[in-house]
């Protein structure tokens, strides 16, 4: 389609001016176009891991209750717009099309030259798109970090702060408290904030929290999770308990996710929303996010997860030793080079046999070449699909090939895998 190729290349023309942190750039450009998020009912998804996943069991969890809910994340897998999406379905490209041509035409009429971001635009598009198609509220999950993203323009009902672990520290800070001051910056004043934050992390979003009068709701100190087996938990919450809830998403890092959106179910509870139990039930059984601990073939079992920083490889490496522990596990890894590659490296090594080091199709991508020091024997490869074929001479049937390090990496790989294998 014409129309879509010609929107996504002025989007990407614009993501090569990089990253430019402040609210008047997104402010600029829906100030142009109305402000279409001044009437949207927001949740704000914050943290550094586990917002899409907390997002999307949220937004199944509205949407199985009846409401029409937008959800706006980022990155993508494969498709652009994988980022906004309506009761689970995808903007079409005919839309993207035609909202990046209106909302262009009209900043492109204001006769001042103002610089803005690919996020900054398409967290604009994003609210746009919901208002037009009166969503009864909109899930928005932060780009990076919280105080500066283009998302913090939103007065939500509900906060999230899913956990606080270093990532993008080149932005956010050297340490945890920085980069906690920096995610805390998304509370906003009276508006009740959930986490899963324990210890001095927890202490800080609630020193923030009180300076605005908003409420805090902590995992393990007012509401709770205990763990059945591999795929089944039971919840305590603030007036809610649930004895045995099945959940489709694979991980015990999983459960902490379903608490924090259970959580959010109970507050809204309290704001009128009407969520039956059994819709409950039904949500956390059939939900679906890619990426996140996908199986997408059987023999040899190819698993793809998105972990992109030392505490989310930490999460898949346990699931790994504790779920498949009698597998050879052959590891496909990819990463940016902002990223911290040296711990994440450490900790894959530790559930693997074998490391195929790989760098996706992106700038922003690292060399296999500056880390091969750090792995024993390392593979290298210098393409997705080269790692990917690497692999099929590699695997038996009865073994594991994980794929991970990157969104980007995954979302190579992930249409190239039925052509491989």
């Amino acid at each position: 389609m014409k129309d879509y190729d010609n929107a996504l290349e002025y989007l990407y023309n614009i993501e090569r001016r990089g990253i430019i942190f402040g609210l008047d750039n997104i402010r600029y450009i829906l100030n142009i176009i109305g402000n279409p998020h001044s009437g949207l009912k927001t949740i704000h998804v914050g943290g550094t891991n586990g917002k899409g996943s907390v997002s999307t069991i949220l937004s199944d969890i509205l949407t199985y209750s009846g409401y029409r809910v937008g959800k706006y994340t980022s990155p993508h897998l494969v498709s652009f717009t994988e980022r906004i999406t309506i009761n689970g379905h995808e903007i079409s490209e005919h839309e993207v099309a035609t909202l990046v041509h209106g909302i262009r035409e009209r900043i492109e009429k204001v006769p001042e030259e103002h610089s803005f971001t690919f996020f900054d635009f398409t967290t604009a598009l994003a609210f746009e798109y919901f208002k037009h198609q009166k969503v009864d509220v909109a899930i928005i999950e932060v780009g990076l970090g919280g105080r500066l993203d283009s998302t913090n323009v939103v007065e939500p009902i509900v906060t999230i702060i899913t956990n606080v672990h270093f990532d993008h520290t080149d932005y956010l800070g050297n340490n945890l408290e920085e980069i906690t001051q920096e995610k805390a910056g998304i509370i906003k004043q009276g508006v009740p904030v959930v986490t899963g934050a324990d210890g001095s992390i927890a202490r800080i979003i609630e020193q923030v929290a009180e300076r605005s009068d908003s409420p805090v709701y902590r995992l393990g100190k007012d509401f709770f999770y205990t763990k059945i087996d591999e795929q089944r938990m039971a919840y305590r919450g603030l007036t809610r308990t649930f004895p045995s809830l099945y959940v489709k998403l694979k991980g015990d890092h999983q459960f902490v996710n379903v608490s924090i959106a259970l959580c959010v179910v109970e507050l809204l509870l309290s704001l009128g929303f009407s969520i039956d139990e059994r819709k409950i039930f039904q949500a956390l059984s059939e939900v679906i996010l890619q990426g996140r601990l996908e199986c997408v073939r059987e023999k040899p079992l190819i698993v793809l997860d998105v972990a992109h920083n030392p505490h989310g490889i930490h999460a898949l490496c346990q699931y790994v030793t504790t779920y498949h522990a009698n597998k050879k596990i052959i590891a496909i890894f990819g990463v940016m080079k902002d990223k911290d590659y040296h711990r994440m490296l450490k900790e894959i090594i530790q559930c693997t046999h074998s490391i195929i080091l790989t760098k996706p199709n992106i700038d922003r991508a690292l060399s296999p070449d500056t880390m091969k020091h750090l792995v024993p024997n390392p593979i290298l490869t210098y393409s997705v699909q080269d790692a990917l074929k690497e692999a099929k001479k590699q695997a038996r049937h009865g073994d594991m090939i994980l794929i991970t390090g990157s969104f980007y990496t995954i979302g190579e790989a992930k249409p190239l895998i039925h052509e491989i294998f």
